[in-house]
């Protein structure tokens, strides 16, 4: 018998899939695009057991899938003839403990059903991002997703209290559990969480979840140059502390293409500037009076020159305005045309001066090259993005060295050329010539330990 039909008597005709497999077999930039095997689409993490097993047999790797948002090609196949397979059916949310405040959930659950099934209980799970209505959790935890609140909440890998994984030869690891401290051994759940499934597939997670705020206000502030946008976060973390659950900042070339192109965009204040920042406090306690509080600590960097203008949200209209500005910052650039996307991190202190000495080193080598930085002024993630010159169909031959160049300034001032999309496919050889030789071998050695088959997700992370 052959693979394709153990699969088929195994799965069924929903569960494997071998027509209409578009949707699975290109990644969502259209990087890479293989003809699959199949889809595997299991139900149950003993089915994805018994796919890892038969492929095990027959010799022939998987792709764990999520949602396929991936911006790295970590979920589509390197080669044609790999199997997909696709958490997508694996969608349920457990019995939500609002007495520990956590939940179990498959991998395949959508962030957004989660949002909504914590919100029915009164609590929040804290990632959110752009492609929340289609990321799933598996790859939010194989990613170790990061978004805009993880200044206050953390990564991915800082909410999971648990997992369930089956392992590259098909055993299944039950680490379920749902207790914030627990050191009997080494942390095996966080080896996971951005492993980007080459280790294993995550079938199930226990999540830790918060109290929903009580209370929230958010403002939109304008700034004139680099140093004042480090200058005006340095000063709101100071004076706002704990209370600040999101400090995002976008810049006027992203604005701009993101106004142009998408008509029903509104910038809402008087004034432009060089950069933008947005930020957002909240709090879980009904006496703490947080629009005033947000009003004072602006009124102080007003005062000392920081800021030229900004706004703080009247209401939730208003502030999904605000916040539309930041989430419309790729979509802007998409409809510009071709575009390369970096997501590296900085040392916060960094971000200024990064910004503004890239762009003649990368004029230098692309001459008009135009540059989108924006993300995460209080942890030091920018996607700093690229388009062609105006007129130019796209990057000619640049396009490695613009992106080595930018790698290499970042991780000359101790930063990350991967922040929270992962090395996927796309960034392993950059690994590989920038990063500590000795941390790639440790990282090739539990590849080797866990798969030595190599079945799991080849080419990812590690080659070979």
């Amino acid at each position: 018998m052959r693979l394709e039909d153990e699969l088929a008597a195994l799965l069924g005709p929903i569960g494997w899939q071998t027509d209409d497999m578009a949707g699975y077999q290109c990644d969502w930039l259209k990087m890479q695009a293989h003809d699959p095997l199949g889809v595997a689409r299991p139900k149950t993490t003993q089915q994805v057991a018994q796919v890892v097993t038969l492929a095990n047999r027959y010799g022939v790797s998987i792709t764990p899938q999520g949602g396929n948002t991936s911006l790295c090609a970590a979920a589509v196949p390197e080669t044609g003839g790999q199997i997909i397979l696709s958490l997508s059916r694996m969608n349920t949310i457990g019995d939500i403990a609002g007495d520990v405040d956590c939940v179990t959930v498959d991998a395949g659950v959508v962030l957004a059903s989660l949002h909504d099934a914590a919100a029915d209980q009164g609590l929040i799970f804290p990632i959110h991002l752009g492609a929340e209505g289609t990321a799933q959790i598996g790859g939010l935890i194989a990613t170790n997703a990061g978004g805009s609140h993880a200044l206050r909440y953390g990564m991915m890998q800082d909410l999971v209290l648990g997992l369930e994984v089956v392992l590259p030869d098909g055993q299944i690891w039950n680490g379920l559990r749902s207790v914030l401290k627990d050191n009997a051994g080494y942390q095996l759940r966080k080896l996971f969480c951005g492993a980007e499934g080459t280790l294993g597939i995550v079938t199930r997670a226990s999540l830790r979840l918060f109290p929903m705020p009580k209370s929230r206000a958010t403002a939109l502030l304008v700034v004139d140059d680099m140093d004042a946008l480090v200058n005006a976060g340095q000063f709101l973390r100071r004076d706002l502390g704990e209370f600040i659950s999101a400090l995002e900042f976008l810049t006027e070339a992203g604005l701009d293409l993101a106004l142009h192109h998408l008509p029903d965009l509104k910038f809402p204040l008087e004034s432009r500037g060089a950069a933008y920042v947005l930020i957002e406090v909240e709090t879980t306690s009904g006496h703490v009076d947080l629009p005033d509080l947000l009003e004072k600590a602006l009124g102080v960097a007003f005062e000392e020159g920081l800021l030229v203008d900004g706004a703080i949200a009247a209401n939730d209209a208003q502030r999904a305005t605000f916040w539309r500005l930041r989430e419309e910052m790729p979509e802007g650039q998409r409809l510009e045309g071709p575009q390369i996307k970096h997501d590296i991190s900085v040392p916060v202190a960094c971000i200024g001066s990064f910004i503004t000495r890239m762009a003649p080193r990368l004029d230098a080598i692309l001459p008009g090259v135009r540059i989108n930085p924006f993300g995460h002024l209080g942890d030091g993630n920018i996607h700093y993005n690229l388009s062609p010159p105006i007129g130019a169909a796209g990057f000619g031959d640049r396009k490695g060295e613009l992106s080595q160049t930018i790698y290499r300034a970042v991780e000359e001032i101790g930063g990350s050329l991967a922040a929270e999309h992962g090395l996927g496919r796309s960034k392993v050889n950059h690994a590989d010539t920038l990063r500590c030789p000795v941390e790639r071998m440790v990282m090739r050695q539990l590849k080797h330990a866990l798969d030595p088959a190599v079945i799991m997700n080849p080419g990812v992370i590690v080659h070979g």
